[in-house]
Order: C-alpha cells, then structure tokens, then sequence
C-alpha cells in the first residue's frame, strides 16, 4: 500500500500504523490522540452513525468502503449504544474522501464535530480499496491510529505500540460495554414523521429480560413494539438475579470482545438459564455465548463479517435473507454437541449464523436481525422467539412476519 496519495502535497495529519509496520497517511479528522485496535472493513452504504455507535465495534478500527461519508450529517436519535455518554462503539474510522458536508433535514451536527465529540480518531485521503484488498488477503490487523493536526508523528514508536497490542483474542470486553446497572426500557421502533414521546409502549404483556453485553437500541425496540417490558440487566448479573426478574423471556445480547473471555463468567449463568425452560434468544456475541454454553467452541475468523449485504439461508424454512453483520469471531459448526442444530449459515463463506436447541425454547443468530439494510428480511426472529414465550404462556401464536 502506498503512502501519501499522489494527488495531494498536503502534509499528513494522521497515520495508521499496523502491526507488520507498513505505515500508511493521510489527513486527520475528528478526534485527535492515538489509540491501539483492530483494523476491519464495512461494506455498507448507509448507516455509518449506526455503525460508529455499535458497540460491537469497540477495540476497532472501521474502514468505509463506500468513498463519499457524512452527507446526512449526524442526530441525536441515530446512534445505539445504550450509554452514549460512555462512547461505546469504534475508536477510530478510515475514509477514502473528505467528510460529506451534511445535507439532511435530521441532521444536527456534521460528521467531523460528531467525531471529535465521541472521542473517535478519523483518518481521511487514503486509498480504502487498497486498504481492503490487504486485510481480505492478510486478515483484520492490529495497528495504531494517530491524528496530531501538526503532523509530529513518532512512527518508530507507534510501530512498536502496533506490534506490541495482543489484539482481540483473549480480551472481554463486554463489561465495558455492558450499561452496568439495570434499567427499563420502554420506546418503540420508531414511525417516520411520529414524535418520539409518541412512541413509548403502553402495553406490556410479556417481560423480557435482556443480558447488555453492548445492547444496541434497536433490538430493545423491537421487543417494546411487540408489546414487551424490557428490563435490561448488565453483564455481571447472576442467573438468580435473572430469574430474580421473573422473565417471560431471556435476551442475550450482542457485544464486542472475545466471547471465550467474556464466557468465562457469563457461560455457567447461561447454562443455568437454559435449564429453566424459559424461551431464550441470543444475538452476535449472545448467540456466541450460547454455543459455547452448549459445549461448542468459538474461533477468530480471517476477516470477519461487517457490512449490509450479506445472505444467510435459514435451514428452517429454506429463504434466504440479506443481513447486517458485525463479527470477527463464530461459532464453529463441527464443535456443536448432539441435540444442538445449525439453523442458519452464511453464504459467503459456510460459517455458521444460527443454532437452536432440539426439544427446549432457545434459539440464536450471529447476524443482526433488528438491523434494516434496506429489507427487514429478519424481523421475523423477534415474534419466532415472541411465540415461544407466547406458547409457554397457552397464548396463540403471532403471523411470524407481520
């Protein structure tokens, strides 16, 4: 990869630094500093405040491959960490042109600003397709982003801060993400033109009870619009304070980190859940958790899966769907023990996206099913998991898609 691109003679104002020590510059945005993670690609032409904001994300680098980034600017509402305040979600962000200015009629705030109020590091004005070839052939590397607006970089010691970060095996880092101390929520999917005081749940005939590993907003939604009392519970909590709650139904959250590291405290309380009979449902870092409650195993992949384009099959009923994925760490299908089926697979590479439990209400997915990439071909998991609780309940069953 090259360094400063050809068609600018501005001197660099930020560097990311990886691990093997190829250095590659260009111009700083947002925040300014450096901070150690992992580099990985995201496919998706929209949604990037969504993405920044994911705490999936945390310990990452995201590099846009779609050039032109920041047109509707930024807001308030379009962001899913539940405790933005703590800045959950990436560290820094690659793109290959100057920000967009915002041209949108929600916008509140341009990109640049946003940034630097999330304490994200921005690199801008480099080659982003080169960027991606290299981590498709070499894998998501470990490398250090800096932003210093007068250009003073010591690159022999970010080199050496590149090379020394153990990266994202071994590391938890759901407890960082996780909000910390329970709460309720009770705001629905939002309707376009509707007020958002509008949007807050009346009814609530079920009680789902959602494990924050790193929640994002919009999943919580969706269970408020199918007429649930979200009671939110941070990472650390035990099975008895679960069970505490008296659910009709337990969420596993999505997350970031290494799920065998974060498993090492919250696998022996799934598996105590999982002996309830209460219907259960785990997204990304929760479906993780899941198979290795199960006796499964987890491994890190290549490159991993990030972006708003990719087609699962459901073995289920035989569709195909297109999902939003964020993961750089999956099930291993082969390690799943008798009595444990693969529901779902990814048909880009044949790992494995699904799993459910023969004869007990529990069920998983490793892509976001409350994400809406255009299609909202997976809503239909939250009334699957909706109707498990509604069965245990003697209540008839929802049409799975609305």
């Amino acid at each position: 990869m090259s360094n400063t691109p050809a068609w600018t003679s501005k001197k660099p104002t930020a560097v990311l630094v990886l691990a093997d020590g190829t250095v590659i510059e260009g111009q700083g945005v947002g925040a300014t500093g450096k901070v150690q993670a992992e580099v990985c690609f995201n496919t998706a032409l929209t949604g990037y405040q969504e993405i920044l904001t994911d705490p999936s994300y945390l310990g990452q680098i995201v590099t846009f491959t779609f050039p032109h980034i920041g047109n509707i600017g930024t807001n308030d509402d379009d962001i899913e960490d539940l405790t933005p305040a703590a800045r959950h979600g990436a560290v820094g962000v690659i793109f290959k042109a100057d920000i967009t200015a915002p041209s949108n009629y929600r916008s509140r705030k341009d990109l640049d600003t946003w940034l630097k109020s999330r304490g994200i590091i921005g690199l801008s004005g480099i080659d982003t397709r080169a960027l991606t070839a290299w981590i498709r052939e070499n894998g998501a590397p470990n490398a250090v982003i800096a932003h210093d607006p007068n250009g003073e970089f010591d690159i022999e010691s970010l080199k050496e801060e590149a090379r020394a970060w153990g990266g994202l095996e071994g590391l938890d880092l759901a407890k960082v993400a996780s909000s910390g101390q329970s709460s309720q929520w009770s705001q629905k999917p939002w309707v376009w033109n509707e007020d958002e005081s509008d949007l807050a749940t009346d009814e609530q005939k079920h009680h789902i009870v959602a494990l924050d590993f790193g929640v994002k907003r919009n999943i919580l939604r969706l269970f408020a619009g199918l007429d649930c009392k979200v009671t939110v519970m941070p990472a650390t909590a035990t099975a008895q304070d679960v069970l505490a709650q008296k659910p009709d139904g337990i969420f596993l959250s999505n997350g970031p980190g290494d799920p065998a590291a974060t498993g090492e405290y919250a696998v022996p309380v799934i598996q105590n859940l999982i002996e309830t009979d209460i219907p259960m449902f785990g997204i990304c870092l929760g479906h993780q958790m899941l198979g290795l409650a199960v006796g499964g195993t987890t491994e890190k992949m290549h490159q991993g899966h990030h972006g708003a384009n990719h087609p699962v099959k459901d073995h289920t009923t035989g569709k195909v769907e297109i999902v939003s994925m964020n993961h750089g760490f999956a099930v291993n299908a082969g390690s799943l023990p008798e009595g444990v089926e693969e529901t779902h697979v990814s048909l880009f590479d044949g790992t494995n996206c699904g799993l459910r439990l023969v004869g007990k209400p529990v069920f998983s997915v490793q892509h976001h099913p409350e994400a809406s990439p255009g299609p909202q071909d997976s809503h239909y998991l939250f009334r699957r998991f909706i109707n498990m609780v509604r069965e245990k309940k003697g209540e008839p069953a929802l049409a799975e898609r609305a």
